[in-house]
């Protein structure tokens, strides 16, 4: 990918590309989300390539909430939901996933909180921070829900090629969900191209169409040379370089999780993404206090759980996208410190 991205700027493949991205690298996205989601999307009117999953996060936001529109994020979750939620003139309601269900949202908790003023659930599995994912059955629950209340989906997969001990799923793919669900994703974790700023959107046309109006008048396009290494990552056997990546993140993931539960750290074995979300509250410091003080002492960084959300508080995140000696080092530091303050 590398190599394709360098040559195309050599060879001066330097312009401007369709609004909606390379049409050929629509097509190869469009068979990757067969093969994953298996769902179809029409590479010419249902498929948007845009700079990193962000701007399609946010692109969703502007275009389908209006002002008062209640978007419902389960949270501990991602930074950007909320803020991005506020900046439209929407009002985020946020609903607590507990370690006890897995971090996952369950569809008692979704059904307390939608109102008439409900319009879009924002699902984002495997999840980051805590690592959780949801299955077939726990999906099938919330997208009962979700229709019954006439509500739309975002759902950000950008860790959907990072799953363990079970498959992925997404919620696109089951009855009646594809003509409400706007599906984000992007090559920035599957396919380690996070500084590349990539990203996809897929959905209905009626969806789409709206989203590249914005698109081209903010953005014009995603980076040529990005989209031509992406390109040369589809094309060529990238199940197996994929695969090869994610049973190196199982088995650091694995070595931490042990690390975690041997220190006295209960933390939900994650079945997603490269974090590990340990809780810390029994300790007597709050989030934000263990991880200063952690950097200080042990010159080791985490992200305190309380900037992930209220929930989030009592918990810290840890990313295992590490060497395994790396991580090994780490552990010494963290469990150093915990035993001072224990």
């Amino acid at each position: 990918m590398v190599q394709e991205g360098v040559r195309s700027l050599q060879e001066g493949r330097t312009f401007y590309t369709a609004n909606a991205g390379l049409i050929e690298l629509r097509e190869k996205i469009s068979d990757y989300l067969l093969f994953r989601n298996k769902v179809k999307y029409n590479p010419t009117s249902e498929i948007i390539v845009t700079v990193g999953g962000s701007e399609a996060i946010d692109m969703a936001l502007r275009i389908f909430v209006e002002k008062g529109d209640e978007v419902i994020i389960p949270q501990p979750s991602f930074v950007c939901y909320q803020p991005i939620t506020e900046i439209v003139g929407g009002t985020p309601v946020t609903v607590a996933v507990q370690a006890e269900d897995q971090f996952q949202l369950t569809p008692e908790k979704l059904e307390a909180v939608i109102t008439d003023k409900s319009k879009i659930l924002i699902l984002s599995y495997p999840n980051n921070p805590t690592g959780a994912t949801m299955d077939r059955e726990a999906l099938i629950k919330i997208a009962d829900v979700v229709k019954k209340h006439d509500l739309l989906v975002l759902t950000d997969e950008i860790y959907a090629e990072l799953v363990y001990d079970e498959s992925f799923v997404s919620i696109a793919e089951l009855p009646g969900m594809r003509e409400r669900t706007i599906v984000i994703n992007g090559f920035s974790k599957g396919f380690a191209m996070t500084g590349w700023r990539l990203g996809f959107v897929a959905g209905p046309e009626i969806f789409i169409e709206q989203l590249l109006k914005l698109h081209q008048y903010t953005i014009m396009a995603a980076p040529t040379a990005s989209q031509y290494a992406a390109l040369a990552g589809l094309k060529n056997n990238w199940q197996a370089t994929v695969e090869e990546m994610r049973l190196s993140y199982e088995e650091r993931r694995n070595y931490l999780h042990h690390r975690l539960e041997k220190m006295g750290l209960p933390c939900y074995k994650a079945k997603g993404a490269f974090y590990l979300f340990p809780q810390i509250s029994h300790l007597g410091l709050t989030s934000e206090e263990f991880a200063l003080r952690l950097l200080e002492e042990e010159n080791l960084a985490v992200v305190p759980g309380s900037a992930f959300g209220n929930s989030g508080e009592g918990f810290i995140r840890l990313s295992y996208a590490y060497s395994l000696e790396e991580l090994k080092e780490a552990m010494k530091r963290l469990e150093n410190f915990v035993s001072k303050i224990n």
